[in-house]
């Protein structure tokens, strides 16, 4: 298998493009008082993963109950002011530094598709920050599931069918591996693992898989996959031909 097989390439954007864990820290400490500007990540992605469990629903929307039940269980600074304006924040959460320029690199040779549990909204302000590189993108409030849910993906597949894409053309790219790794492996996909946290322990703020998926390919950025696409259509170019 190689990366050339693909013709479309799907993307995980919240934790594979975005930076939501830098978000939530930076969001957090500043707006949480004294206990909160001191609170290691730990101690703030232990209450934010079962606060995101609980308040699952649109992040343009849920973010608020998010904060509210993080903050109570913590002992932050908690307040409707707050909560708010914590709910607009992850509007503004942050790029990886590679996300833009290596999208804008594979858009050359792929069809780009955003996969995401983050609604129509929250994704209008990160495809804006990584310069609009999608050809199509398929949120949670359309499909009216999120990830893992295979629903998810066999909407994709069949909006991707309608354009004249098999799965076997695509290659499904994410951090996550609860969230996409392991359950698109099992539905037959041809995985990409961008593991954002290899040199940090644990899994931060997504959820522990039950297993790790071993992925058909894993760089730990998102420039190492760009890089290898290069060199691929690199080797590729001087074989000689037939």
């Amino acid at each position: 298998m190689k990366l050339g097989d693909f013709k479309v390439m799907t993307f995980d954007v919240v934790g594979t493009l975005i930076d939501f864990e830098t978000g939530v820290l930076d969001a957090v400490r500043r707006l949480g008082g004294d206990k909160a500007a001191g609170a290691s990540d730990y101690e703030i992605f232990e209450p934010y993963l079962r606060a995101r469990d609980r308040f699952h629903g649109r992040s343009s929307f849920a973010f608020r109950d998010v904060y509210l039940s993080l903050a109570q269980e913590a002992g932050f600074d908690c307040s409707d002011e707050i909560a708010n304006a914590f709910q607009l924040s992850v509007l503004r959460w942050p790029a990886f530094a590679d996300s833009a320029a290596a999208l804008a690199r594979l858009r050359r040779n792929y069809r780009l598709v955003a996969m995401t549990n983050a609604d129509r909204t929250a994704f209008t302000a990160y495809e804006h920050l990584l310069g609009r590189p999608f050809h199509d993108a398929v949120t949670c409030d359309e499909t009216g599931y999120a990830k893992p849910a295979p629903e998810f993906f066999a909407y994709n597949k069949g909006r991707q069918s309608a354009f004249g894409f098999k799965q076997s053309e695509i290659l499904h790219v994410a951090q996550s591996q609860h969230h996409d790794i392991g359950i698109a492996r099992e539905l037959g996909y041809a995985t990409c693992w961008i593991e954002r946290r290899a040199s940090q322990p644990g899994f931060g703020a997504s959820p522990i898989p039950a297993q790790v998926t071993t992925p058909d390919f894993h760089f730990t950025s998102l420039v190492e996959l760009a890089d290898a696409v290069d060199r691929d259509r690199a080797g590729d170019a001087a074989l000689p031909s037939s």
